[in-house]
């Protein structure tokens, strides 16, 4: 009696398993042929779903060659209805393509597991291999249509996608891995879409990857240096803007933000070299000349030095606001210093000739704030420092107005 039982109990497991592989093969008969109804997929998706989780079929590869293939039919049947000139439904179109890949995937691995015999006979993957082969470039143009349609975590994917594809095992020594101008495009507009997703370090690890193809490699380097930016990784930042300066020396991008770089963490003797650097290549850069100029003034702390750098700035941009007022804040603020000095004096002769140096100061910051006004009147800060002067200077009428100017 226990014999009969478990040979019944055998062929109920037989039988089982029996309709399971019915069912993935009824669904992918459900697809074939043309002008499949989108109901016909949906049915067979539903029915691929249950082999899929099926203890009995869920690790044969055929259940997910079959799930990879109604993907690839329906994919097909909107890209013949686009080659034919008639109107494609396009997101139905890309999402069943983005599907297609990862159930191949799986299918390719089992499909490569050995037998009871230990030996590996593929079934499935020399289709798997036709099939995504085929579909490579679609690959592109789906990220290109998402990438139109600025849904950039879509784009991001189908191009990593084909970038998945050309690195597969499968395609190791064929066309569909050559690193050709399609390849380096693609890893371009990955890593563009990536600087999209708000995650930099995954936008980093895309640009680090395009960054050693030829491919807009300056546009590439730009990126990344943003991204290091933004993750406030100060090394990296200053990592790759040297390597960019070597690249391209032309670009001014590099040297201009590494100068940057060097004053906002207060290492102001790299930026007066770099600065040099860039007064070399182009002498007659009146803002290479200010930057000089604050380097000395702000982090340096000498004035002399600083004041020789705007008045070179002045010379060569005349008619610039804030130069102008750069150079004029250099004799104020060493006016109000030197009457600061003046007013700690109990002798009265001398506290008359250090306010006399304090307003030769003040006048020769006049000029130089009065015009920085005159092309900047709405500038609050040069307001102040001109009220301040007309102040020391017992200029009251000139007081007055720009009091009346500044409370307007």
């Amino acid at each position: 009696m226990k014999r009969v039982l478990l040979t019944a109990a055998l062929c109920l497991a037989v039988t089982a398993s029996f309709a399971q592989k019915k069912v993935v093969k009824q669904a992918q008969g459900m697809v074939k042929g043309s002008n499949v109804e989108a109901a016909a997929f949906d049915e067979a998706r539903t029915l691929i779903q249950g082999a899929m989780e099926n203890e009995e079929t869920k690790n044969d590869p055929q259940t997910w060659f079959v799930a990879g293939f109604i993907e690839d039919r329906q994919f097909d049947n909107e890209r013949t209805k686009q080659m034919l000139g008639q109107q494609a439904d396009e997101p139905t179109m890309y999402t069943a393509l983005g599907k297609v890949l990862p159930l191949f995937e799986k299918a390719y691995e089992l499909d490569q597991q050995p037998n009871e015999k230990g030996k590996i006979k593929p079934k499935y993957t020399k289709d798997i291999k036709s099939t995504l082969s085929a579909n490579h470039l679609y690959y592109i143009n789906a990220g290109a249509y998402y990438f139109d349609q600025k849904d950039y975590p879509k784009a991001y994917d189908f191009f990593e996608q084909f970038l998945e594809i050309s690195d597969h095992p499968m395609f190791k020594d064929t066309q569909t891995a050559a690193r050709d101008s399609n390849f380096m495009m693609v890893q371009f507009y990955a890593a563009v879409a990536a600087t999209q997703l708000g995650d930099s370090q995954k936008a980093i690890a895309a640009l680090e990857r395009a960054k050693n193809t030829e491919y807009r490699q300056n546009d590439v380097y730009q990126y990344l240096c943003y991204e290091y930016e933004q993750a406030k990784d100060s090394v990296n930042l200053e990592k790759t803007l040297k390597e960019g300066m070597e690249k391209f020396p032309e670009e001014k991008y590099y040297m201009l933000n590494l100068i940057n770089n060097y004053i906002y963490s207060n290492r102001s003797e790299q930026a007066v070299e770099y600065l040099n650097l860039a007064i070399q290549k182009e002498p007659n850069n009146a803002q290479l000349y200010d930057v000089m100029g604050r380097v000395y003034e702000t982090g340096l702390k000498d004035n002399a030095k600083a004041e020789e750098y705007f008045k070179k700035a002045v010379e060569m941009d005349p008619e610039n606001a804030d130069i102008l007022a750069n150079l004029g804040r250099i004799y104020y603020n060493q006016g109000v210093n030197k009457l600061g000095e003046a007013n700690s004096i109990t002798d009265s002769q001398k506290y008359q000739e250090e306010s006399a140096k304090a307003k030769e100061l003040f006048e020769k910051a006049l000029p130089y704030f009065e015009k920085a006004h005159q092309l900047k009147p709405d500038d609050r800060a040069n307001m102040t420092a001109l009220r301040g002067i007309y102040y020391n200077l017992n200029m009251g009428d000139k007081f007055e107005a720009i009091e009346a100017e500044m409370n307007k």
